[in-house]
Order: structure tokens, then C-alpha cells, then sequence
């Protein structure tokens, strides 16, 4: 085996003498060239000019430029200004490793740029065992109104032998009033944001859940994409006509009350939120179907999934 050693390199890759660390001038020089070099790269490479990154970092023209030409003795406040500017960690700019010259560097930035399903794809790849260490047994069901989930997820649950919960009955619960309140005090905003905070808190408490959510939450890219780390998804599909049909049984005339449209927007909602929707692990598809048909639908897709 081989003796080890305890050398100590530079930033050029020089080895050090034993004895305490006093860079020279040069050592600093190239680390203050380098620095400056990385970010005309990042600069360049993310296209904005010099006066842009300025309004977007808040340092000075000036003292940018005398930082790109490696004449910048820039404090690390302000170099955190300017790395977040460019959408980058400071630590690639001040690293030993080139940002841009390694594999794993441009592997990682692709990745900060790529999509939530791009990352997911991802990470799966790398880590197959993730996701399904990340979702438990935690299911969630998603679909316009009138797809079934709440009386599916009750069935779900009941033949799961594991707790069934609706969201919206959860940010009731933890706001103290209606949703269609809680609408109207705060907006879709203030709701938006109870719902992802909702989700976060069942996520942290369940292991083991039935979830049924609101169909509207496919539209919040980071809360669905949260949704989608965190639960085995299955889209209960229908077509518009037996959704409407599913919602006025259930004595609800809102859906066509004054709106002589309602069932246009109503397919345009659908066709709209189609491809998020299929972003589900698996679709069950209820038209057309019995109760009983459905849920053993259901079942059967769970066992598929393996999630029990």
C-alpha cells in the first residue's frame, strides 16, 4: 500500500512546503483572476449584459468590471449578491473545481434549470429507491369534481384499512371556517397557500393516508410537484358529461345554475388540466362504470403499483 501523504497544494495545484500557510501574491492574483473569469462566464452564458447583472445584484458597473478583468478585491457579501444574481451558489465561484469544466458541475447546473418532471426523471435514475421511500404508503387521488375521490377514497381507505382524508375538510379544520370563506377573505392566493401548507402538515404526521384534493390543485406547479414526490397519484378520469351528471346528483346546481356554458367550460377545463393530470402514476377511468366496478378498478391498480 502505498504511503500517505499530507501535501498541501495552491490554487494553481503547486505543492506547499510544510510550515504555516502564507499564500503570495501570485496565489492570490489567480484566485482573484479566476473568480472574475467564472463570472464573465455566468454572465455571458446566461446573456445579460454587464449593466443588467448591475440592477440585479446591486454592485456597481464599476466594480464589476474590475472583477471580470481580475482587479476586483470583492467582499464576500457582495460576491453573494452577484452569485445569486446569476442564479448560481457561490461556492462555484470560488471553488478550486473549474464550474464549468467538470461533468458533475454542468450535470448540476442542467439540473437547477430543468423541470420539476425533468428532475423527477431524474432522480429516479439515480436513485430509484427515492421516490418510494419519499411517497410511503401515502395515496392520493386527483381529478376534476364529480370523478368520485371522495367517495372512492372513503371506500379506498375502508378497504386499505387506513385513514382517508379530504384536503379541503383539513384547511376547514385548521382555518376554522368553510372553504368557500376562506376564499372569499383571502383569495385563491390565501387558499393556495393554506392548501400546500395542508399538504405539508400530512405529509409530516402520515405515513399511511388516503388523500383526496381539490382539482384545481394540478395548477400550482410546486404544490403539484410536492404532490407528486410525496404521494402515489391515480387520476380518477371521467368524461365532462358524467362529472356534471356526478355533481348535480349530489344536489349541487351550481355547476349550471344561470350558466347556459357550463358544460364548455367545463370541457375546457378538462382538456386544459389533461396532461397535468397524467402526470399520475396510473389512471382509473371511471365512466361509464359502477360504484363497485370502480373501486375494484382501484384496488386492482394499488396492487399494480405495489404500494402495499
Amino acid at each position: 500500500m502505498g504511503a500517505v501523504t499530507n501535501e498541501i497544494t495552491n490554487f494553481r495545484g503547486e505543492v506547499l512546503p510544510d510550515g504555516p500557510l502564507t499564500p503570495d501574491s501570485g496565489d492570490v492574483e489567480a484566485f482573484v483572476a479566476a473568480v472574475g473569469e467564472r463570472v464573465r462566464k455566468a454572465r455571458q452564458r446566461k446573456g445579460i449584459a454587464r449593466r443588467v447583472l448591475s440592477e440585479l445584484s446591486g454592485v456597481s458597473q464599476r466594480y464589476l468590471a474590475q472583477l471580470e478583468n481580475g482587479g476586483g478585491n470583492i467582499s464576500i457579501a457582495l460576491l453573494f449578491k452577484v452569485a445569486n444574481a446569476l442564479d448560481h451558489r457561490v461556492e462555484w465561484l470560488v471553488g478550486e473545481e473549474d464550474p464549468w469544466g467538470s461533468e458533475t458541475a454542468q450535470v448540476a447546473e442542467l439540473y437547477r434549470s430543468a423541470t420539476t418532471e425533468q428532475r423527477q426523471r431524474v432522480m429516479q435514475i439515480l436513485d430509484p429507491g427515492r421516490p418510494a421511500q419519499l411517497r410511503r404508503q401515502r395515496i392520493c387521488l386527483i381529478g376534476l369534481r364529480g370523478a368520485g375521490k371522495s367517495t372512492l377514497g372513503r371506500l379506498l381507505g375502508k378497504e386499505l384499512s387506513i385513514p382517508f382524508v379530504e384536503l379541503n375538510r383539513d384547511i376547514e379544520e385548521q382555518s376554522g371556517m368553510p372553504v368557500d370563506e376562506v376564499m372569499a377573505l383571502y383569495g385563491l392566493e390565501g387558499y393556495r397557500r393554506l392548501e400546500r401548507q395542508a399538504l405539508e402538515r400530512i405529509v409530516a404526521t402520515s405515513d399511511s393516508v388516503v388523500l383526496a384534493v381539490a382539482g384545481g390543485i394540478v395548477s400550482e406547479p410546486e404544490t403539484y410537484g410536492f404532490l407528486l414526490r410525496n404521494f402515489h397519484t391515480i387520476w380518477l378520469k371521467a368524461n365532462p358529461e358524467e362529472h356534471m351528471n356526478r355533481v348535480r346528483a349530489q344536489g349541487d346546481e351550481r355547476p349550471m345554475a344561470g350558466n347556459p356554458k357550463a358544460m364548455d367550460e367545463l370541457k375546457s377545463i378538462l382538456t386544459s388540466r389533461e396532461v397535468l393530470y397524467a402526470k399520475a402514476e396510473c389512471i382509473v377511468n371511471t365512466s361509464g362504470k359502477t360504484l363497485e366496478e370502480s373501486r375494484h378498478d382501484l384496488v386492482e391498480a394499488i396492487e399494480k403499483l405495489g404500494i402495499l
